[in-house]
Order: C-alpha cells, then structure tokens, then sequence
C-alpha cells in the first residue's frame, strides 16, 4: 500500500463568496452559479476513477443547491463545513462565529445525519476563537493553514504575538491541522477579478499549473517516507472544460505515480494510527 495519499477537495462555494463581498450583479452572480454547472462534471470525472473525495460546502450552498449536494452526499463524498454563509471568522465577533458553526452543521447533519468532522474556514483564515469553538462543535481536523505541506498537525490556541515581533507559542491542542496552500489551490492561478485598485490576473494555462501541483507530489514521494498532499478546487473554477481536461490528467498521473486517494477525514485516521503507534 502506497505510503503517499492525496486528498481532492473541493470549496464549493458556489455565489456565496461573491454574495458576501457585495458582488451581487447578475454576471458576478452568474460566475458563481456556474459551480452548480461545474460541480456534476466533476463527480462524473471522480465516479471514473473510483475516487472518493472532500467537499467544503457553506450552509448557503446547501440551502440553494440541494440537488447537487445530495448527489455529493450520495456519492459516499465527505461534507466538510465552509461556514453558513462564507464569511470569513475574522470578520466576526466570538458569537458570530459560533452561530455560523452551529448553523453550518445543521445544515450538514440535516443532508448526511452527522455533523462534519473537518472544518475549512472560507478565504483560509482563522480567529483567535476558532481552534476552541471547532472542538467546543466537536470537529476534529481544520484545513485552513499552512504551518507544512505534507505532515499534518496539531492546531495551537493562545499564540502571544509581541509588539517587536516576538512570539510565544501557544499550547497544541486535539484538533489536527491538515495543512493546505495557495500555491495547490486552482483560485489563484486561474480566476480573473478586476477591483478597483487590484486586479487578480488569473487565467494560467492549465498546463503550467499541471506541472506545478505534480511536482508537489514528486517532492513528497521523493523525499519522505510518508505524506498527504491536499489539492483545493472550486466547482465554479477547476469545471470550465479545458481545466477538467487538467484535473484528469492531474489524477491520471498521480495514479501512475502510486498516489492513493483518500477523503480527508479517511487521511486523518490514517495519520492518527501512526501518530499513537496503533
């Protein structure tokens, strides 16, 4: 058995990332709808390959598109909880945040019967609340940071950061971090956003962006003896057509690499076995 996982996950995000940015005009909205166009293309693709996957589903998503979530659920995928309503916890009071948890996981437990065991903040950022309400919601792993690529581990609560810069570290905690990156995320490679003052370029060739997220893997089969390499897609990015030829040429190739596909919660156990020795 290959000692080297991947974990396909997917934000599902739909319009609620555009929605709570205030960009609600008919083609900004439109941009997001297409996740729902998207999101089939890319359980056909997965249902192929026999792979089992990750979703990262807000509350509104589930609320808007409940075909398409129930098809995800049916498929045996995990339902991971990306907020009720994509806003990010550091925007949020300590109370906020925790409705949105407690709103997100009904939603969860009303499609699956179970609460979500792992937890992706939208736009990968936490709050100085977050570690302690994600166990106080009873989640057990967080894929919102960026501490190693390949080698999860345990999310600390308390960090002191100094006003010259020094810092004291906080206590680890039970909650596992299953780390994630920008750089395996299709958001930033491929979508084109013009703001006033900023412009995200976007729009790589899917080509380059091939080579990047399969050289991640080579560096970890090279190199250590056992990891877990997260790639993020959004329904609405990665299902345009010449991106899906690159996610099935990404997974063709990661399987004659001896990649093993996993659902992250699936990974997670398999790196707590070897965390107590089990």
């Amino acid at each position: 058995m290959s000692p080297y996982i991947v974990c396909l996950s997917f934000d599902f995000d739909a319009a609620s990332s555009w929605i709570v940015n205030g960009r609600t005009t008919p083609t900004m909205m439109s941009r997001g709808e297409f996740g729902a166009v998207g999101a089939p293309r890319i359980l056909n693709l997965l249902q192929e390959y026999n792979i089992m996957s990750s979703w990262f589903i807000p509350g509104v998503t589930l609320y808007s598109y409940p075909e398409v979530c129930e098809r995800i659920a049916a498929g045996g995928h995990e339902i991971g909880h990306h907020g009720w309503s994509h806003i990010p916890p550091t925007g949020l009071s300590r109370e906020e945040e925790h409705e949105q948890l407690i709103r997100g996981n009904q939603a969860i437990q009303k499609l699956t019967g179970k609460k979500a065991r792992g937890y992706r903040s939208p736009s990968w950022d936490l709050s100085p609340h977050s570690v302690e309400l994600l166990l106080e919601e009873g989640l057990l792993y967080d894929s919102s940071m960026m501490g190693n690529d390949y080698m999860p581990y345990p999310a600390r609560t308390g960090d002191v950061i100094h006003p010259d810069a020094r810092v004291d570290f906080g206590k680890p905690t039970e909650l596992i971090e299953m780390p994630i990156s920008w750089s395996t995320d299709d958001f930033p490679h491929f979508e084109y956003i013009r703001n006033k003052g900023s412009v995200l370029p976007g729009l790589r060739p899917g080509s380059d962006v091939l080579e990047n997220w399969l050289g991640d893997f080579d560096y970890m089969q090279q190199k250590l003896d056992w990891g877990i390499l997260t790639y993020t897609c959004h329904p609405f990015c990665i299902g345009r057509g010449h991106r899906m030829l690159m996610l099935e040429k990404l997974i063709v190739e990661l399987m004659d690499r001896g990649a093993r596909f996993l659902t992250m919660e699936d990974a997670l156990a398999e790196y707590q076995q070897l965390r107590t020795g089990e």
